[in-house]
């Protein structure tokens, strides 16, 4: 079954990125046509997915998942400057 979840970090409002949406099945395609109708790059890393999907919406990512989260802000920030050039 297809999973996706989304983030949102704002440093000047949370110490940490939040759960922005998440789902399964239908709700996951959803969200993934969201990000495309929007530009938005998509990372896809199944262990990761599978530990936000747990979480609750609008929560902070627990900090066993800072380090995974850091690595698709990095790939992000690369694929916005290659598309920027």
């Amino acid at each position: 079954m297809q999973k996706a979840a989304a983030l949102q970090y704002d440093k000047e409002v949370s110490g940490a990125p939040k759960v922005l949406a998440k789902g399964k099945g239908e709700f996951a395609r959803k969200i993934l046509q969201k990000a495309e109708e929007f530009r938005v790059p998509i990372f896809a890393n199944e262990a990761l997915v599978n530990s936000l999907i747990d979480l609750e919406l609008d929560s902070e990512i627990p900090a066993e998942l800072y380090q995974a989260v850091v690595e698709v802000f990095i790939w992000l920030m690369k694929n916005e400057n290659k598309a920027t050039s």
